[in-house]
This record gives C-alpha cells, sequence and structure tokens, in this order.
C-alpha cells in the first residue's frame, strides 16, 4: 500500500513535473484505468492526500484486452453475496445489477451460481491477507468496467465521440460546413470547391472508421439469439400480431375501439402500460402518463430538475431553427449558469464541452450534458421510481381493475 500523495511526489520527481495539478491529472488518468485504485473508495481518481492506494495485478490490467461479459459480473455479484462480510456487501446499484442480470440469465443462473459457489470454496483456502486483497483488486477491476453510478466508464467510447476525435476538424462549421483550418489551408478553392474536398475527405475517414468498429464489435450469433428472444419474450403480449389484444385488434378488423380506449385511457393508464414502465427507462420517457408520473416522484425528491432538463433538451432538438440560440440560451441559464434556479450536477468534462458547445450553438449544444443526466437518472432515480410507493400503488391498483374486469 501507499499513500495517493507520495504517487504525486513520485510522479513530479520521476517525470519532471513542475505542476502538482499536472501530476495529479497524469495520476488520475493512471487510476481511471485501473492501474491503481484507492482502497477505501470506488472512485477511480487520484487524491494529493492521505488516501491508500494499492496496484492492480497484471492479471487485471485494461491491457491485457480482456473484455468481460454480464456472465462473469453475475458471478462476481453472487459470489460477494456468499461471502457475508460487512466489507463485501452489495451496494444499492449492484444489488439492482444482480436482480438484472439474475432475470436476464435465469435458464443458466444455476450454472453462474455453481461458478460462484465454486471460486468461493478456491477463495476461502488462500491467506486471509492474501485472500483480502485480491478481494479489492477483483472489486476496482469491475470498478472499471462496471462503474459506480456517476462515473465515467473509461473502458467504452461513445461512437460520435470517437468520431469528433478522429475528426477534430468538424466540431466547428462554418455556414458551409467548412472548418477554419480547411479554409486557411487552402486559400485558393472556391467554397463549392472547398465543400466538395471536404465532404469527401470527411466520407472516407467516415467509412474507414465505422469499417474498423464492424469489425471490432462483432458479437456471436448464440448471443444475438439469446438478445432477441428475451426480448421477443418481454414484450410479446404488447405485440398485436402475436397476443390478440382486446375488445378486438384493429390491425386486421375495421373496429377501432381499441384505440379509442387507449386514446380515453390516456391520463389513467392500463396495467399493461404502467407495467411496461418497468422494463427501461425509456419506456417511462416515451409515454406521457410515464413521464408525468416520473416527474411527480423526482419533485418528491427534489431532483426534479434532471429530467426537466432532459425534456427541454429534447424540445430544442424540435425547435425551429431561428428559435434554437435563445433557447438554448434559457436553458443554460436555468440548468447551467452560475447560481442557476435550477442548477444541474455534471462531471467536469461534460460541463467543460458544453460551455464550448454554448459559444456556437446549435440543435446539440448540450448532447453531452444530456448522455450524462440520462445515465444518472436511469442508474439513480429510475431504479429508486420503480421501488417507490407511487409506482407499486399504482401497478397493484391497475392490476385490481384488471382483475375485477375480468
Amino acid at each position: 500500500m501507499f499513500l495517493g500523495a507520495d504517487i504525486v511526489q513520485w510522479l513530479m520527481k520521476n517525470l519532471s513535473i513542475e505542476d502538482p495539478g499536472e501530476a495529479i491529472h497524469l495520476g488520475s488518468l493512471i487510476a481511471a484505468q485501473g492501474y491503481i485504485f484507492p482502497i477505501s473508495d470506488h472512485v477511480l481518481s487520484l487524491k494529493d492526500d492521505g488516501t491508500f492506494y494499492r496496484f492492480q495485478a497484471p492479471y487485471f490490467w485494461p491491457s491485457n484486452c480482456w473484455e468481460p461479459e454480464n456472465t462473469d459480473y453475475a458471478i462476481y455479484l453472487c459470489k460477494r453475496t456468499m461471502q457475508n462480510k460487512a466489507r463485501l456487501e452489495l451496494a444499492d446499484y449492484e444489488a439492482e445489477n444482480l436482480a438484472r442480470l439474475q432475470r436476464a440469465f435465469a435458464r443458466k443462473w444455476e450454472f453462474i451460481f455453481m461458478q460462484a459457489e465454486a471460486q468461493v470454496k478456491i477463495d476461502r483456502k488462500k491467506d486471509k491477507t492474501e485472500r483480502k486483497i485480491l478481494d479489492s483488486q477483483e472489486r476496482a477491476f469491475w470498478d472499471v468496467h462496471r462503474p459506480v453510478p456517476g462515473c465515467v466508464n473509461t473502458t467504452e467510447m461513445d461512437i460520435r465521440k470517437c468520431r469528433r476525435m478522429k475528426n477534430p476538424q468538424k466540431v466547428k462549421k462554418s455556414v458551409y460546413g467548412i472548418t477554419e483550418d480547411s479554409q486557411s489551408q487552402s486559400p485558393v478553392h472556391t467554397p463549392a470547391q472547398a465543400v466538395r474536398k471536404t465532404t469527401k475527405d470527411d466520407l472516407h475517414k467516415q467509412i474507414s472508421f465505422l469499417n474498423l468498429q464492424i469489425d471490432r464489435h462483432c458479437l456471436k450469433m448464440s448471443k444475438v439469439a439469446e438478445s432477441l428472444i428475451s426480448y421477443s419474450e418481454q414484450y410479446v403480449e404488447y405485440d398485436p400480431l402475436l397476443t390478440q389484444p382486446e375488445p378486438s385488434n384493429p390491425w386486421n378488423t375495421d373496429d377501432t375501439t381499441l384505440w379509442d380506449l387507449e386514446s380515453r385511457l390516456s391520463k389513467d393508464p392500463s396495467q399493461q402500460r404502467v407495467k411496461r414502465w418497468g422494463f427501461s427507462m425509456d419506456e417511462v420517457l416515451k409515454d406521457p402518463v410515464g413521464r408525468d408520473q416520473f416527474l411527480r416522484f423526482l419533485e418528491s425528491e427534489f431532483s426534479s430538475e434532471n429530467l426537466r432538463f432532459w425534456l427541454a433538451v429534447q424540445d430544442l432538438k424540435k425547435r425551429p431553427l431561428q428559435e434554437v440560440a435563445d433557447r438554448i440560451q434559457e436553458i443554460w441559464q436555468e440548468f447551467l449558469a452560475p447560481g442557476a434556479p435550477s442548477a444541474i450536477n455534471l462531471d467536469s468534462h461534460s460541463y467543460e464541452k458544453t460551455s464550448q458547445n454554448v459559444k456556437d450553438p446549435g440543435r446539440y449544444t448540450f448532447e453531452d450534458a444530456q448522455e450524462h443526466i440520462y445515465k444518472l437518472m436511469k442508474s439513480d432515480s429510475y431504479a429508486r421510481f420503480l421501488r417507490s410507493n407511487a409506482y407499486q400503488d399504482l401497478l397493484q391498483a391497475r392490476r385490481k381493475v384488471a382483475f375485477s374486469q375480468d
């Protein structure tokens, strides 16, 4: 074990770094990839204080290109529940992940449980100190690949961010879609020639990049089939071609009673609709009634600003172009400006990126901030909403109505 302050001093001495802030930043990048990790915290960053750190075992290094699967994560969480130690108890988000994985792997859960049980038996034969170190290293590995809600997953890269990194000249656009760099390098070209040249080069780069992504993200056919079967089983009762809806199917009859009934019940949703909100947060957000219920729940927890910001950004993307700039300033002043009345919690990277985008406003100015807020709501607020009395009471009430109608 060693102290965070020792790492900072070592980096400054051996890499000739004069600014401590730069050494902390470099050390945080190393920690974010999982090569070192704090013992008492699961946010992988470097602190210049007395926080204790430990080196990661080479087996768990990201440079080994080991891409863990959900079954590995399920075995790890299942194993944690068997060890029955206070320091290994599952956090709330881990317990939710375990429940979700148990539903997803219901057919093979017995195999996962047996694997976890076998690993626990092997671990118990090891020395107590060695076992404690291995436990911390394994948990640090999953802090990288399945991070705590609100932390960035450094092992994944969004394709849009990759494109911006591969094509930095496209980040800032002019009226013709030409960057300042390309204009300064080719002053003799007419605007039309510059547009054709830039577009052709960009297309070639994008095609090459997407070809690499296709090769990189190939999935086994068995996994694709398993995912499709799981999705189909979940949504089978909502497919009018597979499950006969009541009172009749308007897709193959002239009877529109079902649609009329749904429109009348828009403010008083059926049990099917309420149940569907539990499938994913997207189901809640695309249902007007579900959205209202989710907003009321967040208001009760004094955290409605996240959803209101997300909805405002969604509305921004549909606004006429002449209204976009003014609306961006309104959103900025309400949610992101210093002293904003409904300030949202962004990480430094998203805030800095958004601050730069506001200077060159467009419909997708808040894309990074919106994505960050979406992940926060999905990993935290949405899970609490499903466990809340508001949702459970509504679900039970709808079930009672359905039973009485039957």
